[in-house]
Order: C-alpha cells, then structure tokens, then sequence
C-alpha cells in the first residue's frame, strides 16, 4: 500500500512484540485487498486469483536477509527476494478462462479474519500490559 512503512517483520520482531504485531495487521490488511480484489473479479473472462506471499516466508526472508550474519564464508548467503501477490494455483478454470474459486476465496478471507482478530489480540493485552506495568489500568 502507498506510504505505509516499508520495514521488515524480522526487525520489527527485534524491536517488540508489539511492532511485529503491526507488520502482521499490515499484511492481513493487504491480502484482504487482495481477496476482495479476486471476489470482484469473480466473472472476469481470463482473470486469474492471485495471493500474496506467506507470511512466514516473510519472516523467514527477513531472518535469512535481516537477522543472520555470515559469520563463516561456508555458510550460505541471502536471496534477497521480495514479498508480493503471487498467482493463485486454480484447481479449476471456467471455459471462458477465468480461474477464481468463490469457495476457496471465502475460506481465505474467514482465515484472514481469524488472523486478524488473533493479532489485534495479542497487540491489546501487550499494551494492557505496558499500562498495567505503568500504573494505568484504565
């Protein structure tokens, strides 16, 4: 999305729980564009459904790129690649050619609700935390 902070989740992840926490809302919140994105396109001859990357493989890129040195010239090095949306492998094309699934967009955006709940979870009770920790229970 234009102007959100580009930081990597790995680094996040090292600042606090709760920077990590953001890096997962931003990205539920650009795969639920994503699926909205494939919904609308549902009887668009030849479009095909797209996804974005893992988020795990995010944080497994960053770990590779951000978090490990190479502190031995035996060890491998990064592949620096980027995250984005990837296609969508369709278990079944239309005969006009268009390859999304309602079904299967639905269970991704039931998924991603649950992710994102889970997430604005954990980023309550760790600032619960931090105001419980300074004395303002309110």
């Amino acid at each position: 999305m234009p102007g959100m902070d580009r930081i990597s989740p790995l680094a996040a992840a090292a600042r606090s729980p709760i920077d990590l926490a953001e890096a997962r809302l931003r990205w539920l919140d650009r795969r639920q564009e994503v699926l909205a994105r494939n919904i609308s396109n549902a009887d668009t001859p030849n479009y095909r459904a797209r996804d974005l990357t893992p988020f795990a493989a995010h944080l497994a890129r960053a770990g590779a790129a951000d978090g490990l040195a190479r502190t031995d010239p035996r060890h491998l090095a990064s592949s620096g690649a980027t995250a984005g949306t990837r296609p969508d492998p369709a278990a079944e094309v239309s005969p006009d050619g268009n390859a999304v699934s309602l079904d299967e967009q639905a269970l991704k955006v039931a998924d991603t609700d649950t992710a994102h709940a889970l997430a604005m979870g954990l980023h309550r009770r760790w600032m619960g935390m931090f105001r419980t920790a300074l004395g303002r229970n309110g």
